[in-house]
């Protein structure tokens, strides 16, 4: 149950090696103590890490259940046992693959997979969750989109379009959900500075995109903005303008454009 204070008791993170997800437990658990569900692969790489940096922030308990994304018929049995400890007051959907983008658009099995995890898994858990927060009568979501998906750019168009639809399906399901007292929040970043970013510039000699922020910063408006009871921000917030203009380029224009 959400405390008094609007403090979560129990938070569960989907992507749970998330640099992201895990900095906005961090910054909850500043807050409060809380327990902690991670759910990613059993075989992930940072999983020790991200359950010890978690201890050291102050939760309360870490648990760990392994989640697979593509494994959708699973889907069930993770949210189930998420919520076999009693109620989650706070779910966080931030999961998700990157990918080469020239490659993904040329490449049939990688597309689909990345769309498998960007938008269906997204889906998958988005309808379990809310579902188990219909039926407690409260709740948190909030879910990672990207201002990629805003509007579709050639240069990342495969990703940008499983952003796109996530975040459409968790705009409409905080809509279907508000009447039952369950709010859910959309962050569009720009480009985040992860370490799976960086080692993405390096790899392909990319540079850091103008706004980039940091994974605290990102966690800092997840908080706040969730305690505000905002349905979608951006981040930074910078952002939200500069695609209000490109939103409105006519396409021969935009695709003309450096993007």
């Amino acid at each position: 149950m959400i405390d008094a204070t609007g403090n979560p008791q129990t938070i569960l993170l989907l992507g749970g090696t998330s640099e992201i997800g895990l900095a906005i437990c961090r910054r909850y658990l500043r807050n409060s103590a809380a327990k902690v569900i991670l759910a990613d692969l059993p075989n992930a790489p940072k999983r020790e890490a991200a359950i010890a940096e978690l201890r050291a922030a102050g939760a309360k308990e870490v648990d760990y259940l392994d989640f697979d994304a593509l494994d959708t018929a699973s889907h069930p049995g993770v949210i189930d046992a998420a919520w076999a400890g009693g109620d989650v007051d706070v779910a966080i959907v931030a999961f998700g693959v990157l990918g080469d983008a020239e490659e993904l658009w040329q490449n049939q099995a990688k597309a689909v997979a990345a769309a498998g995890i960007n938008y269906t898994a997204a889906v998958s858990v988005g309808v379990l969750i809310g579902a188990k927060m219909r039926e407690q009568g409260f709740g948190q979501i909030i879910a990672m989109s990207s201002a990629a998906g805003e509007r579709v750019r050639r240069s990342n168009f495969v990703y940008g379009s499983t952003k796109a639809g996530l975040d459409g399906f968790y705009l409409g399901l905080g809509e279907a959900l508000a009447e039952y007292g369950v709010r859910v929040l959309v962050i569009r970043p720009g480009q985040v500075r992860t370490t799976t970013t960086v080692e993405h510039w390096q790899a392909t000699g990319a540079k850091e995109a103008p706004f980039t922020v940091d994974a605290d910063e990102v966690a800092e408006l997840a908080v706040t903005s969730a305690l505000a009871g905002k349905s979608l921000v951006w981040a930074p917030g910078q952002v939200r303008y500069l695609m209000s203009v490109l939103r409105h380029i006519p396409r021969p224009i935009f695709r003309k454009l450096p993007l």
